[in-house]
């Protein structure tokens, strides 16, 4: 397994300075942030895409994935959906990666499960629509993942919906800490999720009712059995630490945990194999 880190949890910074931390830590990749916030994302023009990826080549590591913000299930027109995964896709041919996210939100707020009337619904949208920007995905040479998330946050959930899609460019990126919030264990998860697995966000919080980051192995998720079922099943992908200091201002500052990190995730792939 190859590691990477989530430029979520140093939010703004240079892309100079994100890849010395990746060095320095010896992580292999990085997920980018997509969003005009951050120095990454669609607005960027031809020359500064240019200039990113070749930073990263020039440094060694690998743009591992543009996490983007289109919502597949969610309520209205199909068009805007599909532009914006459009150019996210670009986007992430651009600068050489193989992977965009994408969330579900297919609730009202975006944080809670739809009535079960509407479950269906949401799932036809997201399928519908994933199997367009499959075929975009496919031209691109980019695989779009379905994040477990928000109205869709566990394996089961994602599984109704990229089963009826059923192309290789469209999978799922597992986000540990939703599955597990929804109730879901590791095992399960991954057998829902296993025949369209992309890569795994782990990270640790503090509760299931503290959603406030935590350094790795300090906090409740299930890690060790995570990366212990992963290696068992010979899963040979991406771990990246989705670290969410962006929305957490007194969560600790993510390089300072960076080793502590690398090192457990290490250990725990070492003990597990």
């Amino acid at each position: 397994m190859k590691l990477a880190f989530s430029t979520l949890g140093v939010p703004s910074m240079p892309i100079q300075d994100v890849l010395e931390l990746a060095r320095t830590h010896g992580y292999h990749g990085v997920e980018l942030r997509a969003h005009p916030e951050e120095p990454v994302h669609t607005g960027l023009g031809a020359a500064a895409r240019a200039e990113v990826a070749g930073r990263f080549k020039e440094a060694g590591v690998e743009v591992l994935g543009v996490a983007g913000y289109a919502r597949v299930a969610a309520p209205g027109a199909d068009e805007p959906v599909l532009d914006e995964i459009r150019e996210l896709l670009a986007l992430a041919r651009d600068l050489g990666a193989p992977y965009v996210r994408v969330f579900p939100g297919g609730s009202p707020d975006d944080s809670t499960e739809p009535d079960p009337g509407d479950l269906a619904a949401a799932d036809e949208i997201a399928a519908r629509r994933l199997g367009t920007a499959a075929e975009y995905g496919a031209d691109a040479g980019v695989r779009i993942l379905l994040e477990t998330h928000d109205s869709h946050r566990t394996g089961a959930a994602a599984a109704r919906v990229l089963g009826p899609v059923g192309h290789r460019h469209a999978g799922a990126l597992w986000d540990v800490m939703h599955t597990w919030l929804g109730g879901e264990q590791i095992a399960d998860s991954y057998a829902a999720l296993a025949p369209f697995l992309g890569y795994v966000q782990v990270k640790d919080i503090a509760s299931a009712d503290d959603t406030t980051p935590r350094a790795l192995g300090t906090g409740v998720l299930p890690l060790a059995e995570c990366v212990e079922l992963l290696t068992r099943n010979g899963y040979d992908g991406w771990l990246c630490w989705e670290y969410e200091k962006r929305w957490y201002e007194e969560a600790a500052p993510l390089p300072e945990l960076l080793g502590q990190g690398r090192e457990l995730l290490t250990r725990l792939m070492t003990e597990s194999a």
